[in-house]
């Protein structure tokens, strides 16, 4: 829970993130629901309150992350640790699939996390369909456009 951490290091988190899920990178502004703020590490395993050790997460990402730290590359099938926005470029591990709808993982980090936290589910595709019409998607502020 993000109970204890205060209104300035969220604003941090938030302004660090651009407003993006620092997993999925949908973008806030244009959600119903406030964005969380994740523990990188979870407490549960020795995770801290502290702003490096904390990201911008939308409802569905920082729910399916929960306490994991680690998933399956659905490639080798072997047990990978999940996207780290603290330590890993995100560009270095995701791509926007030619259409723009599906998150691509192109590491096994990337697959990982893609396939754990859900990253292509039915809802925010079309929510990226709608988006794409608009010229809202892929995100402005996204690094790999």
């Amino acid at each position: 829970m993000a109970r204890n951490i205060t209104e300035t290091i969220k604003a941090q988190v938030r302004d660090r993130a651009n407003g993006l899920c620092e997993y999925c990178h949908a973008v806030e502004k244009w959600q119903f629901v406030q964005f969380t703020i994740d523990h990188v590490l979870p407490k549960s395993q020795g995770g801290t309150d502290n702003l490096d050790n904390l990201a911008l997460a939308c409802f569905h990402c920082n729910r399916q992350k929960y306490t994991k730290n680690t998933a399956l590359d659905t490639k080798t099938g072997i047990e990978t640790p999940l996207f780290n926005p603290r330590s890993d470029r995100w560009q270095d591990h995701f791509v926007w699939s030619n259409d723009k709808l599906k998150l691509l993982g192109t590491t096994p980090t990337g697959r990982a996390t893609v396939k754990a936290l859900d990253c292509n589910r039915d809802r925010l595709i079309s929510i990226r369909i709608a988006d794409i019409a608009i010229n809202r998607h892929p995100p402005i502020d996204d690094p790999i456009e």
